[in-house]
């Protein structure tokens, strides 16, 4: 028998239904058939290509502060809206890395616990019943469902290889655009890993200033560029303050996912709604954090260190998909390599979906890979993988190779 508290959830999250839904989130499917996997064949490693976060810890810089200050009595207060300190680092850092000169660290930086829980804040300060936010798909999906909570509607726009994974800004209908408080970017992109240009990013800022529309730009790969890409701010592009802010996490870029902190940067008046709102959700987080990620965002270099790993790696990882039939490219950033998913294996069994492939990757090859069906079939592979050394590395690639050698993919 249902407690009463079955009737009491918010439709937002299933009202009634809530916890009684059998469709699971795609991510939930592939940790159980990792699981099944795993106990059928226990004997065979699972090369996980599908983490999406780095493979390593933090420097022994950014960690040795952190044991320094956690050990001050100063360090254990309440940081509320962050110490200056990490404001100032954070536009230097700007500065230094991106060219984005002017930003003022007292009024237009704020910190937070992660870049997640900034995007999840952000439509608080901006949406109401009926308003829109446009969200490229694929794409981290946080913001849209903020906005359908607080009684907003989401408009998706597919991002791909056919647009070079950008939004058609054009093909969104007039009616749609005039509701529109909101557009969501990510560059470079997760999950295509496809980056931005600056000519996209000035028609990004016209387009917003044309229909009174705030921009925002999750930069949480913005640094892990590779193969010649330089790294590209939003805010580097002339007028991209009047319209929007961005967000850098340290996550990604300096190996700091579990530290949860990021900064939001931009237009004045956004930053202040974005703090007003996040002084009623959270106090801030540890000064000590705040502190070592000082000390990273003055050592750019870890971050460069990182990005040739990568590079090394997704070099590897497109010969052997390339030898394998598939149509792989290097991509301009991020940690990710997508790619389309096979219809079937010759003589073998079909794939209605990405998802259908990855879980025969997962139960058939020990091989796991996230799934994306939102603008067609694709799969996103991590180089994120374990490996310790660049002798590991080609072994996890040859392993890939060698597991997949006695199929033929059909496209």
């Amino acid at each position: 028998m249902d407690s009463y508290i079955q009737g009491l959830f918010a439709q937002r999250i299933g009202g009634e239904a809530f916890g009684k839904d059998t469709v699971l989130y795609k991510f939930e499917t592939i940790k159980r058939a990792k699981a099944t996997a795993l106990a059928a064949h226990p004997e065979i490693s699972m090369i996980d290509m599908g983490v999406g976060e780095p493979d390593a810890r933090a420097d022994d810089g950014i960690v040795d502060v952190l044991a320094v200050e956690a050990r001050k009595s100063e360090n254990r207060f309440y940081s509320d809206n962050g110490i200056p300190e990490l404001n100032i680092a954070a536009a230097k850092y700007l500065a230094e890395v991106y060219g984005v000169e002017g930003i003022n660290p007292v009024t237009e930086i704020n910190h937070a616990i992660g870049s997640k829980p900034a995007l999840a804040m952000i439509p608080s300060a901006l949406i109401n019943p009926g308003d829109v936010t446009i969200m490229p798909v694929p794409n981290y999906p946080v913001m849209g469902t903020h906005t359908k909570w607080l009684g907003g509607e989401v408009y998706t726009v597919p991002i791909t290889p056919e647009n070079d994974f950008l939004p058609d800004l054009s093909s969104i209908p007039a009616e749609i655009v005039k509701r529109t408080k909101l557009l969501y970017l990510n560059y470079p992109n997760n999950p295509t890993g496809a980056v931005a240009t600056r000519e996209f990013f000035e028609e990004v800022v016209a387009f917003a200033k044309k229909n009174q529309i705030v921009v925002v730009h999750d930069a949480a790969y913005a640094a892990l560029t590779f193969d010649g890409v330089q790294p590209l701010s939003f805010l580097s592009v002339p007028g991209a303050k009047d319209v929007g802010i961005e967000l850098f996490s340290l996550s990604k870029a300096f190996n700091m996912t579990g530290w949860r902190i990021a900064f939001v940067a931009g237009n004045e008046l956004l930053v202040k709604a974005f703090a007003t709102v996040k002084d009623n959700n959270d106090s801030g987080q540890f000064r000590a954090i705040q502190k070592a990620a000082i000390y990273a965002l003055e050592h750019p270099s870890i971050t460069q260190h990182i990005a040739a790993k990568y590079s090394r790696r997704h070099h590897l990882l497109v010969d052997a998909l390339k030898s394998l039939g598939f149509d792989a490219k290097i991509p301009g950033g991020s940690f990710f390599l997508y790619t389309k998913a096979p219809i079937g294996i010759k003589n073998g069994p079909r794939f209605a979906s990405a998802e259908e492939f990855s879980e025969f990757l997962i139960t058939e090859k020990q091989i796991s890979t996230v799934p994306w069906d939102d603008a067609g079939a694709f799969v996103r592979w991590s180089v994120t993988f374990e490996a310790n050394s660049e002798e590991e590395e080609h072994e996890v690639i040859s392993e890939i190779k060698r597991r997949l050698s006695n199929l033929e993919f059909e496209f």
